[in-house]
């Protein structure tokens, strides 16, 4: 550590995990040293140790699960290149009629991967709600979502057929951060039949985080089938004449 001698104490200990991440010696779901355990390391008090984890987990290279730790995240958010949309509006904006399917919307227990994603313990109570959205009657996108109870108390009682889950914790929770995943996978029976394929289909999947003023508040498994839907950025870079 002598090459960090010089650095700010919390900045040496965000740049050690940091290099800790990218050689591989700590992987995803890797669970880091506590506060307590870093601050004996590099010798500093706990608070310092404690901003240093705070930080990396606001920039998207740690997750925290209360009552559990702090993990490596399955890989560094890549900032806000997709622009966190309502469904219902999009479809709209192709000029196709939007409707959807409530497949599911009750109170279920967090799973290990849910409750690392929302920060919380594992079996806490989270409201969850499963939703087939279509364009012109055709399934567009599978959307199981899980939702942190104390920001969106009333999000059972919804009528999520006629205002989308994301329409709604707009209203309420106006979003200020998002981070996402993007990957190839194969569907499920269940999510085979819902969206109509009838062969496993490579689909897109994007796992979504979303924060409102007071945390992050909903969690969201969004499907897509590979030959209806593409993702699309658009990047701007400043030239220097």
């Amino acid at each position: 550590m002598n090459n960090l001698a010089m650095q700010p104490r919390y900045q040496a200990i965000k740049q050690h995990i940091i290099d800790m991440i990218e050689s591989g010696q700590w992987p995803a779901a890797y669970r880091v040293p506590s506060e307590n355990e870093l601050s004996l390391s590099f010798d500093v008090s706990r608070m310092t140790a404690r901003r240093a984890v705070k930080e990396l987990t606001d920039e998207g290279f740690l997750v925290r699960s209360q009552g559990i730790g702090t993990f490596v995240a399955e890989q560094r958010p890549q900032g806000s290149m997709m622009e966190i949309r309502n469904i219902a509006d999009e479809i709209a904006s192709r000029n196709q009629r939007y409707s959807c399917k409530v497949l599911l919307l009750e109170e279920q227990p967090a799973t290990s991967e849910v409750a690392l994603a929302l920060g919380v313990q594992e079996n806490s109570s989270l409201f969850c709600s499963t939703i087939v959205h279509c364009g012109n009657e055709i399934p567009l996108q599978w959307e199981s979502r899980y939702v942190i109870p104390g920001l969106a108390p009333d999000y059972l009682s919804q009528d999520f057929s006629c205002l989308t889950p994301n329409a709604y914790l707009s209203r309420i929770a106006p979003i200020t951060r998002g981070d996402h995943i993007v990957q190839a996978m194969l569907p499920n029976d269940d999510v085979c039949i819902e969206l109509g394929l009838t062969d496993k289909e490579a689909c897109l999947q994007v796992k979504r985080r979303t924060w409102c003023r007071k945390g992050v508040i909903s969690y969201a498994l969004l499907i897509h089938p590979g030959s209806r839907y593409q993702l699309g950025a658009e990047l701007e870079f400043n030239q220097q004449v």
